[in-house]
């Protein structure tokens, strides 16, 4: 799938969502610009200087990138607004702007919205300069975030352990009804633990695995996020019931495969489950792309770019190594125990 910064806007948003990321580049180019309602700001003259390009060249990469650019932080100052603008530049002595007295309307752009221009100008050298800045930095950013452990980003949402240890209850009670109601042999936790993978993601546990590059040592499912396991936690639960409910009703005998499948076709086949496949698809796909560089080629149409909230989930205030998680979890227990 195309990752190139100047034709892609998938690529584009996901570094523009990164505040990690963002505030480490705006050190790195330090572009000088006046405080204008609490954020760095710049006109489009300065923008086009810097770029070393035309205005004309500015005006037609907003022109053709309008709604992208006024969403990552361009604007049109009118009235009120660029009279503050003004008055701001006028109390910044480093920064100087020169004004017509008539002017009616003024184009500025925060410094997300630089970025995005430097990721639209291809044919300025400057802008290739920032843009190779810009994915040295994010790849930085995300390594030292995860202690280059991408692979297991899943693991520092906090949701994660509560999520995988249900999973783990209602994996075994599906584990259950094929041992207690199926007449197969060992295969049958294999073929349909991959008929549960494919319904949610379009891959068996194999094709999974090489995507990601998971060892025979590694459980896939301790790679999977929240969503994903919670959603699996369902179809196993769910069918295991639809097992032991076709078991009982045939008077307890057990079940050929070929019945077995076709249980499983009118269970996966409910339209109960496909806001939710969707869900979990779309964050998968979109998530893996971003933090693991692991493309799900059978989910392609269902990769966006990683909202801002994820990126804080993952790499940001609200992440956890999984090993610190389980320290924090482990010492409120005691905590507990001690009070009771």
């Amino acid at each position: 799938m195309n990752k190139d910064l100047t034709s892609s806007k998938i690529a584009r948003q996901n570094v523009l969502n990164n505040k990690y990321a963002l505030q480490e580049i705006q050190k790195a180019v330090g572009l000088p610009g006046v405080v204008f309602r609490g954020q760095l700001t710049f006109t489009k003259s300065q923008v086009a200087s810097f770029f070393g390009v035309t205005l004309r060249s500015i005006d037609t990469c907003i022109k053709n990138n309008d709604e992208e650019l006024a969403s990552n932080g361009y604007d049109v100052l009118r009235g009120n607004s660029l009279r503050e603008f003004k008055l701001a530049c006028v109390h910044n002595p480093l920064y100087e702007v020169n004004f017509a007295k008539s002017i009616p309307q003024l184009g500025v752009f925060n410094f997300r919205a630089v970025l995005n221009i430097a990721m639209l100008l291809g044919r300025s050298e400057r802008a290739k300069e920032v843009r190779n800045l810009i994915l040295d930095i994010v790849i930085d950013t995300v390594n030292k975030r995860t202690g280059g452990a991408t692979k297991y980003i899943n693991q520092r949402d906090e949701d994660f352990i509560h999520n995988l240890l249900t999973n783990v209850d209602f994996h075994q009670e599906l584990v259950d009804a094929l041992t207690d109601c199926v007449d197969m042999g060992r295969i049958k936790y294999i073929r349909y633990n991959d008929m549960v993978y494919k319904s949610i993601f379009k891959e068996n546990a194999d094709e999974y695995r090489k995507i990601l590059r998971l060892s025979n040592e590694e459980d896939e499912r301790m790679t999977m996020y929240s969503e994903v396991l919670d959603l699996i936690a369902s179809y196993e639960a769910g069918f295991a019931d639809v097992i032991r409910n076709e078991f009982n009703h045939r008077g307890k005998r057990l079940l050929s495969p070929l019945e077995v499948d076709e249980l499983y076709k009118t269970f996966e086949s409910q339209r109960l489950w496909v806001p939710l496949m969707n869900k979990a698809r779309s964050k998968m796909a979109s998530r893996d792309l971003c933090f693991r560089d692991a493309l799900h080629q059978n989910l392609v149409e269902h990769v966006g770019a990683v909202p801002p909230e994820d990126f804080n989930r993952f790499i940001g205030e609200r992440s956890m190594a999984l090993s610190e998680r389980i320290q924090q979890y482990e010492e409120a227990l005691k905590r507990l125990k001690e009070r009771n």
